[in-house]
């Protein structure tokens, strides 16, 4: 029976200065965030490539100069997204590694973001990287060229699954020479030291970002979680919940996979 882990990833206000967006019909642009650690030399990374910018983001809105040239931890990383080829993922903290590590194979790991609801056509963040240009959109008017917003999208900012990576090997506790062998392209490997506590290589054909977002808050707010995560996964939906992992039993995790086909 297949299970799942959902885990907390990409830009925030805290990384980066601004959330990504999601548009009115629940469609999105997944920003990774910064590198934040010492890299190695190129020459030393698995594969011969280099560290990725925020230039080289296929992102549908623009960066100020400053962020430009600024290096990206791009994890987790799917085929054909922001110029990647595979499906892998590593992360070096025990409080989601230890949920990640007991996933197998044909299981989920899921990834979930906070987003700002923006209008259609944002054209990106104000050029001191703060979260404006164009501020979250209202749900009882046209947002944008008469578009109004879904009514399962939080008002100003919310918490959304948005992609998926299929299990298919999970290294607990991985050294560099192991991780290089399964994830080479991953963004720990380019880390040093290397970091990751666990690495996970995807199914390329099934692993990838969703065509909508599937909400984890309530329309009502985005501090507020609703039933997926309430009643179906194994955090209360009290506090933070938006920055804990996510565990979902077997009956749990076809309900999820349920409401993301339907998206």
């Amino acid at each position: 029976m297949t299970r799942a882990v959902a885990v907390n990833v990409a830009a925030n206000t805290n990384e980066l200065g601004f959330r990504g967006p999601v548009y009115p019909d629940g469609s999105f642009a997944y920003v990774p965030i910064p590198e934040s650690a010492a890299t190695l030399p190129r020459e030393r990374f698995p594969v011969d490539e280099p560290l990725p910018t925020y230039a080289d983001c296929d992102l549908p809105f623009s960066l100020p100069d400053s962020l430009r040239d600024r290096p990206v931890h791009m994890d987790p990383e799917f085929p054909g997204v922001h110029g990647r080829e595979r499906a892998t993922y590593g992360d070096p903290y025990a409080v989601k590694a230890g949920p990640i590590a007991d996933l197998e194979p044909g299981d989920w790991l899921l990834f979930y973001a906070t987003f700002t609801l923006r209008p259609a056509g944002w054209d990106g963040p104000d050029p001191d990287g703060g979260g404006g240009g164009g501020g979250g959109g209202d749900r009882d008017s046209a947002v944008v060229d008469g578009a109004l917003v879904d009514d399962d999208l939080a008002p100003d900012w919310g918490a959304y699954l948005f992609a998926g990576l299929r299990v298919d090997r999970v290294l607990g506790t991985p050294d560099r020479e192991a991780a290089a062998e399964g994830v080479p392209t991953n963004a720990h490997l380019k880390r040093d030291p290397f970091d990751a506590r666990v690495v996970v290589a995807g199914d390329p054909d099934e692993s990838g970002l969703f065509d909508r977002v599937v909400p984890l808050s309530t329309p009502a707010t985005g501090a507020d979680a609703n039933d997926l995560v309430t009643e179906l996964s194994s955090d209360s939906g009290k506090g933070p919940w938006w920055r804990r992992p996510m565990r979902f039993d077997e009956s749990a995790t076809a309900t999820v996979l349920d409401r993301i086909r339907r998206a």
